[in-house]
């Protein structure tokens, strides 16, 4: 058995996608820190080491190796906040005293350059040193200076910055969940007007959507209005069907009612062909009228495949009409498909090449194209065409230009209702040859 999982809340969602991906990076950009500080602060203890190291190789080399010149009160206390030892052939000087056990045997022997010594257990002095190493020669006398600093300390103070970090960090995290349930709140307040609005909709105080939806919810809010257009619009065909039957209909009944009412009347011939006259009216305002009950619409998610019904119709037309030629003339893809109701199309195109295929002397041309969102459907034939004053009457319901071909000007008029419940434009005109042409624009 199927489980139905119920659809998570939008708000829900989005705290949950968003708030673990905002913590997420800020603990990265935590640890990031931490890294970035420890590296930035023992390049730039090595720098200091470096200069003071200079520093101290400029005097020695100014007292010409002299040491003891060196030792002048309190100067290196009061210049140098490091530890230090200075060591040639007659001396060796290491402040503070405390520090000896580490920076003796260091300057005694062993590499130039960035020393480090860890976990070092000596009463006094540091466990963690970091140290600068430098051997140079006064006139022919070696000398060994270096300069240590204590990690330790160092270490804290970076812990230190480190913890106000996190502690910032937190506070930020903590503005980053109100921003975000602010900024979804503030984007879902179109939503909750959209709500209200179907909630007036549905208590019939508005008829169709008004709301300053943004641009994401454009395309509901068009297609929601939309599907109300098409609902009233078959509300009112239905309504229209009921009242043109019921007029239509009434009078046809009445006489042939009259007529077998009638006893004493005898049935003649000529009034069985009045009789069946008048049910002959009745029965196309009938076929007519079911005919428009058909007519889908714009409906949301219908929609047809152009080439494939024309094919189809052109087939069936041109057994209908064996002795003319139909041509499809169109540059749209296989798969191409028109947001267009199928047995809408099929009345639209049926109509047309039936019309053109009665009225053609010995060609019907289709045409199918759609350029830039705009699909057209061109119907041409090769007859005797319509003069320009009768243009604008073709499409009139009932309305037959000539009585000698069969039918009961009905085609032309249900392509224009069609093509005008779709918002289309459907012209006439006349054809190269002399024949009319029929232009359709959705």
């Amino acid at each position: 058995m199927t489980r139905l999982k119920t659809p998570a809340s939008v708000k829900k969602t989005l705290l949950a996608l968003l708030l673990p991906a905002g913590i997420g990076l800020m603990a990265i950009a935590w640890l990031i820190h931490g890294l970035l500080l420890d590296r930035m602060a023992r390049e730039f203890v090595e720098t200091r080491l470096q200069d003071e190291v200079a520093f101290l190789e400029h005097q020695i080399r100014d007292a010409g190796g002299e040491l003891d010149a060196l030792q002048t009160g309190d100067y290196f206390q009061e210049v140098f906040h490091h530890a230090f030892a200075i060591r040639s052939p007659s001396r060796t000087i290491i402040s503070p005293e405390s520090w000896a056990p580490l920076l003796g045997p260091m300057a005694s022997s062993g590499p130039d350059g960035t020393l480090q010594i860890s976990d070092a257990a000596i009463e006094g002095a540091p466990s963690d040193i970091l140290a600068y190493r430098k051997s140079f020669r006064v006139g022919t006398m070696p000398v060994v200076v270096i300069v240590s600093e204590d990690l330790g300390a160092l270490n804290r103070s970076q812990a230190e910055l480190h913890l106000w970090t996190a502690v910032v960090s937190v506070l930020l995290i903590l503005l980053l969940v109100a921003v975000i349930w602010l900024g979804i709140n503030l984007s879902l307040r179109p939503v909750v007007a959209l709500k209200a609005t179907l909630k007036r909709l549905q208590h019939g105080e508005i008829s169709r959507i008004h709301v300053k939806a943004p641009e994401e919810f454009q395309p509901l809010v068009l297609q929601l209005n939309q599907l109300l257009d098409s609902m009233d619009q078959r509300l009112e065909r239905s309504r229209e069907a009921l009242a043109n039957l019921s007029h239509s209909v009434k009078t046809p009944i009445a006489a042939v009612r009259q007529i077998l009412a009638d006893s004493e009347r005898p049935l003649t011939s000529e009034l069985r062909q009045q009789m069946t006259a008048r049910l002959d009216d009745i029965d196309r305002q009938l076929e007519a009228e079911m005919r428009r009950s058909r007519f889908a619409g714009p409906q949301v998610g219908k929609s047809a495949y152009p080439l494939k019904q024309a094919r189809d119709l052109l087939w069936m037309l041109g057994r209908l009409y064996p002795e003319k030629s139909f041509e499809l003339s169109s540059s749209l893809p296989e798969e191409s498909r028109w947001p267009i109701e199928e047995h809408d199309l099929n009345e639209i195109l049926g109509n047309l090449i039936d019309n053109a295929g009665k009225w053609s002397s010995h060609c019907v041309e289709l045409s199918l194209e759609q350029t830039n969102g705009v699909m057209s459907i061109v119907v041409t034939d090769d007859g005797a065409g319509v003069k320009e004053t009768e243009m604008n009457s073709l499409g009139q319901r009932g309305l037959r230009l000539d009585e000698q071909t069969p039918g009961h000007g009905l085609g032309l008029a249900i392509v224009r209702e069609i093509v005008a419940r779709y918002g289309g434009r459907l012209s006439f005109s006349g054809a190269s040859d002399g024949g009319l042409r029929v232009t359709i624009l959705f």
